[in-house]
């Protein structure tokens, strides 16, 4: 994930934000927020309602004669006129705009691609938490051929999905396709009831990868039999479920379901690894990163929990503890927009575990998951309760709920105070003082009070509470989601063309030079199908008058998309020999396509090409 850039909340006079209502909710009287009506002044002049972009359009490519680019011809002459002298680079000609408003360094996308101005748009006023790399503006100073850049200002119009987009959603098609390894795990069995294909998501030693309230635990990625849909199976090890009254909670948790929440399908019991082991199963979602892989250093790993807690005796260095927080203040602090992300999330999340009667227990940075950019959620959900039951003797399971579910709070203030001094050290009991302090130097003063009330001993605490605290903060991670949800959507929109094309193509190549259809060796060669076969020249064989191929996709792009809606176009097809010359239009053309294809569904019988 990249790491994003975050709104910065201005400080104000009297302390506190203009985003939060803790004033309101504190109780205390604010002092008048002054205004500097000269900065206002000079923002306001900044301010452009022209939007417009200009455009040029580049004419249809003719050829002259078979597949051959002339140099002579009047569509050359229009590009010459237009766009200054070609060039060629790669054995592809490129033609450069020149006097139009646009970059001259950027390549002409051939027959009737958008030229759109390159001019550096008005820089972002706000850059929203989890706003991809490649949308945001510029650094100053940064050099215009950088990597980071090129992302965030294309210089040509793209018709496939951004580069980065892309490799992580490559990244993650590649992990949930990962079968498994017999030789390097020999003891994953191949099936456990009804999956199969396990592959193991921790580093199996000797001993598994990870613990939950004492108990030893492994995650697997699996694909179940049933639907083949990837899940996610937490296998706690040698545990035997004698307190059957837990699994009222287990389906109260199956049913409950949330954006924040990694959601759980199934619990059952089962001997397939050797011993008497407990399975949950959880919707599966690759690539993910916990909390504290992602936001603490690798000596604080195992650091969670109190490391002198095995033996109360030790004495607690001065150095083991408040130096390690201290050395963290001005090197590693997360911005307090990336905090206020993650807390309405979190809080979110325990807003609907809490009204529906649940408890999540035992939040820890292990237990929350980064998913994606923007998005985190609590994972591990049900196995506190199952795992406790024995422990837990009480004649109705939901009577401690309550209880529990304070203590999720104070997990969670715990959770916040880590994150805001960056070290997990900062939550134990010697460090808490310092650590708020730092925390009151550092963030606003909302961030401190709701890590106060959190961790307060006040007899009931409700997540409800908190709304005060984060105040207009929530819109800021509102118009974050809305703005990730575009990106995804105008990305999303280029494949959707994309498969269209594709479509397109398949039926092309099922008809092209096919050897036979129903006996007949000729079929492709005569009638519409000669057409087709002409026209596929057209689009994809163009050579120059040197000889070289001429390789354009916006031409391509445009040839199809004409094709595909049968527009009344007209275009000069000849064949390879030179010596037959036709003049169709894309209307023709698609009846021609459609008329074939309907001949080859029609002896295919139902086979796999109706499907097409």
């Amino acid at each position: 994930m990249d790491p994003p850039m975050f709104v910065a909340y201005a400080p104000q006079t009297n302390g506190v934000p203009l985003e939060s209502k803790l004033a309101t909710y504190m109780n205390r009287q604010s002092s008048g927020v002054v205004v500097n009506a000269a900065n206002v002044t000079k923002h306001l002049s900044n301010l452009s309602l022209d939007g417009s972009k200009k455009s040029n359009i580049a004419p249809e490519f003719v050829p002259s004669r078979t597949h051959h680019v002339n140099s002579n011809n009047a569509s050359t002459n229009v590009l010459n006129n237009s766009y200054g002298q070609p060039e060629s680079v790669g054995g592809a000609t490129y033609y450069y705009v020149q006097n139009h408003g646009v970059d001259p360094s950027m390549p002409v996308i051939g027959d009737g691609a958008e030229i759109v101005s390159s001019s550096e748009p008005p820089p972002l006023a706000y850059v929203y938490p989890g706003t991809p790399s490649y949308l945001q503006p510029p650094a100053k100073g940064s050099k215009s051929n950088s990597p980071d850049n090129t992302l965030q200002q294309p210089q040509v119009p793209s018709f496939f999905v951004h580069d980065t987009l892309r490799m992580e959603i490559l990244q993650k098609n590649m992990l949930s396709l990962a079968q498994p390894d017999p030789v390097q795990f020999p003891n994953v069995p191949a099936e456990v009831e009804n999956y199969h294909e396990l592959v193991p998501l921790e580093i199996l030693h000797n001993k598994p990868a990870s613990t939950v309230l004492g108990y030893q635990t492994s995650t697997f990625k699996a694909t179940n039999i049933k639907n083949g849909t990837r899940y996610c199976l937490r296998r706690i090890h040698d545990f035997r479920l004698t307190n059957t009254k837990c699994m009222v909670l287990v389906d109260m948790w199956k049913k409950l379901a949330h954006t924040n929440l990694v959601q759980l399908r199934e619990v059952f019991t089962t001997k397939a690894f050797g011993d008497n082991s407990i399975v949950f199963i959880y919707d599966y979602h690759p690539g993910s990163e916990t909390l504290l892989n992602k936001h603490f250093t690798s000596t604080e790993l195992n650091g969670y929990t109190d490391p002198f807690a095995s033996d109360p005796s030790a004495p607690r260095p001065y150095s083991h503890t408040k130096n390690t927080m201290l050395r963290h203040q001005h090197t590693n602090m997360l911005p307090e927009s990336i905090i206020w992300s993650y807390i309405i999330q979190l809080t979110a999340a325990f807003r609907v575990i809490h009204a529906a009667g649940l408890a999540f227990r035992g939040l820890d940075p292990t237990k929350v998951l980064l998913t994606s950019r923007t998005r985190l959620r609590l994972s591990s959900a049900g196995v506190p309760d199952v795992v406790m039951s024995d422990a837990n003797q009480a004649p109705n399971p939901l009577s401690l709920i309550p209880h529990y579910q304070q203590e999720d709070l104070i997990a969670l203030g715990k959770l916040v105070l880590a994150l805001a001094c960056r070290s997990l050290l900062a939550i134990h009991r010697d460090n808490m003082h310092a650590s708020l302090e730092l925390v009151a130097r550092t963030y606003s003063s909302d961030l401190r009070n709701l890590i106060l009330y959190l961790l307060s001993n006040q007899a009931r605490k409700s997540v409800t509470d908190l709304m005060p605290m984060i105040g207009a903060r929530f819109y800021t991670q509102l118009d974050a989601a809305q703005l990730y949800s575009d990106v995804l959507e105008n990305e999303l929109a280029k494949e959707l063309e994309n498969g269209r094309l594709f479509r397109l193509i398949v039926k092309l190549a099922t008809i092209n030079e096919r050897p036979e259809l129903s006996l007949d060796t000729q079929w492709s060669e005569t009638g519409d199908r000669y057409m087709l076969k002409l026209f596929r020249d057209y689009v994809f064989h163009q050579n120059t008058t040197e000889g070289r191929p001429w390789i354009d996709l916006a031409h391509v792009v445009s040839c199809l998309n004409k094709l595909d809606v049968g527009a009344p176009d007209k275009i000069c097809l000849v064949s390879r020999d030179e010596q037959s010359v036709l003049i169709v239009s894309y209307a023709e053309l698609r009846h021609c396509l459609e008329t074939s294809f309907n001949e080859l569904v029609q002896a295919a019988k139902g086979s796999v090409a109706e499907a097409v």
